[in-house]
């Protein structure tokens, strides 16, 4: 007997889309989470973690009625996605690809907000306690609670971040590497309206970018040596609002800093993304250099198949752990965000390279980039994620 169809371990964004989608299938789910989010108001601060969800992300979004709900607290549209390095730069225009926007900036937790307030009577949630341990055979996976109580289900998906109990539990190894740089976040005030571009401009050190959020705001991200971060996030606030004035490019303006944080860079993928009975999706399953901000997206597209698949399996009277059906989930999404890592890493190596002659072929690729008419219009889908994930 079952307490459930399937046990989510993580609420999070990925972990509450999953949630909401399995529900609308006719699945019995169960969300273990530390803390329900906060409720919004209009007049908070805005969050430093924020996520560029891309087009296919927000018709998801849609499509399971969460998106609404988004609308009706905080986002901020962008039309422009502009890479530079120097006197070079590439923009792509949303109107190149007759869309409105290319993506939203949008705070985390409006998303996860979002996502709960979609929770339905098949949503079973248990906050307040964590997974301990976990046992599973061929007909069922059971995880004991922090509170001693031992819950079943036909599968059981660990969407619980980079340092996912559930993968450690199942015993699930990883790969991958800590960057050599660190990545400074900060909200800041700008002089100007809302903008509607993204923008990241390169440097030998790493890049810098430029995210705009709802109102005269944006989010400023500085990747540099770890040691050069430190170094940021001790200074005086006055202090580090000169330090990205005169760091940034002129475009920026005089800003103002409301709070900041930073947080080394790492590359990380699960050996397996499925044993047995248990599933890993987002960033329990993978971790990626936030250079494009496709994390979220890649999560997004984790969920989107295995809740496709899954589905399949019950309108078809499968075992919802069908193995055939989650090796293919497997296969296809190792693949896939193993791409987009490698395309990360290579961008990541290339532009850290300090060579006037090195620069001066990227600065030429740049230029070429921009005028490259078919190509660049497919480089702008590949961007939203139209046809592509």
């Amino acid at each position: 007997m079952y307490d459930t169809d399937v046990i989510i371990s993580g609420g999070g964004m990925v972990g509450a889309a999953l949630a909401v989608a399995l529900s609308q299938a006719g699945l019995a789910v169960m969300v273990l989470e530390k803390q329900q989010p906060a409720s919004f108001a209009a007049d908070s601060a805005i969050d430093l973690r924020v996520s560029s969800l891309n087009l296919r992300s927000e018709r998801w979004l849609a499509s399971l009625g969460a998106w609404q709900h988004v609308q009706q607290m905080r986002l901020c549209p962008y039309q422009f996605l502009q890479a530079g390095e120097g006197n070079a730069a590439v923009r792509f225009a949303a109107s190149e690809i007759a869309e409105p926007h290319l993506g939203h900036i949008i705070e985390n937790n409006v998303v996860q907000l979002a996502l709960w307030r979609q929770f339905n009577e098949q949503v079973e949630v248990i906050t307040d306690t964590q997974i301990v341990a976990l046992q599973q055979n061929d007909s069922s996976v059971s995880v004991t609670l922090s509170d001693a109580r031992i819950v079943s289900a036909k599968l059981l998906i660990g969407a619980d971040g980079a340092h996912s109990v559930v993968r450690q539990l199942a015993g699930i190894g990883t790969q991958g590497w800590q960057y050599q740089q660190a990545c400074l976040v900060a909200y800041v005030d700008t002089p100007y309206p809302q903008q509607d571009i993204t923008w990241q401009q390169f440097y030998p050190s790493g890049p810098r970018a430029f995210l705009p959020l709802p109102g005269a705001q944006a989010s400023l991200v500085w990747y540099d040596e770890a040691a050069k971060v430190k170094q940021l996030a001790q200074l005086a606030p006055a202090a580090l609002e000169r330090a990205f004035i005169e760091a940034f490019p002129d475009e920026l303006g005089a800003v103002k800093l409301k709070s900041s944080a930073w947080f080394p860079l790492a590359r990380m993928q699960a050996q397996q993304y499925v044993k047995g009975r248990v599933l890993l999706a987002g960033d329990a399953a993978h971790t990626i250099n936030p250079l494009a901000g496709q994390g979220v997206n890649l999560g997004f597209a984790d969920a989107m198949l295995l809740v496709e698949l899954i589905s399949a399996n019950l309108q078809a009277r499968r075992d919802l752990a069908d193995s055939a059906s989650l090796l293919q989930y497997q296969r296809q999404r190792k693949l896939q965000n193993s791409l987009m890592m490698g395309a990360m890493d290579v961008i990541y190596q290339t532009f850290s390279r300090d060579s006037d002659t090195l620069s001066f072929i990227r600065q030429q690729g740049l230029r070429l980039a921009a005028n490259a008419g078919v190509a660049k219009r497919l480089l702008t889908q590949y961007a939203v994620g139209n046809g592509v994930f």
